[in-house]
């Protein structure tokens, strides 16, 4: 079957579609040159975001007890006193919840700072916190949180 239609369609005048996406669009953006567009690919560097620091199980102890203190009190000769406050010793143990691995590492690492700045007789947490001020004490603490930080622990 064949089959002929007749169209009396107007004659498109192509220029006139050229003129009318001009109109549009009057300042057309070039096409990239082969060094551009791979440039252009690249992305570009993001600033790195600060790295995520995880607290350690033994900083995490020690900062715990640290707080306990700062809440119930520091007491001497006395793991816990009636009033709730509580030695280093008592602290530690308030904190870690059983003598675990970190609550182990904590007391070490603190009865070697307590040696650092009192002197190497120091053989036990209880001895020394019984023999030092608050103060003193408190310094200590806060030494050896910032080991544990530096380290990582």
């Amino acid at each position: 079957m064949n089959t002929r239609t007749d169209t009396d369609f107007t004659p498109i005048d192509q220029d006139l579609y050229a003129k009318a996406f001009q109109l549009l669009d009057p300042g057309p953006t070039p096409e990239p040159t082969a060094t551009e567009a791979s440039a252009a690919s690249v992305p570009s560097p993001r600033p790195a975001a600060p790295p995520v620091r995880r607290t350690g199980p033994v900083e995490r102890t020690l900062t715990d007890a640290l707080a306990f203190l700062d809440t119930h009190g520091w007491a001497r000769f006395t793991l816990v006193h009636p009033e709730g406050a509580r030695c280093s010793i008592g602290a530690l143990r308030a904190a870690a919840g059983a003598r675990n691995a970190a609550y182990c590492d904590a007391g070490n690492l603190l009865l070697d700072e307590a040696r650092r700045q009192h002197g190497k007789k120091w053989e036990t947490i209880p001895s020394w916190n019984d023999s030092h001020t608050g103060a003193q004490v408190r310094s200590v603490w806060d030494a050896a949180i910032r080991r544990a930080r530096r380290m990582s622990i």
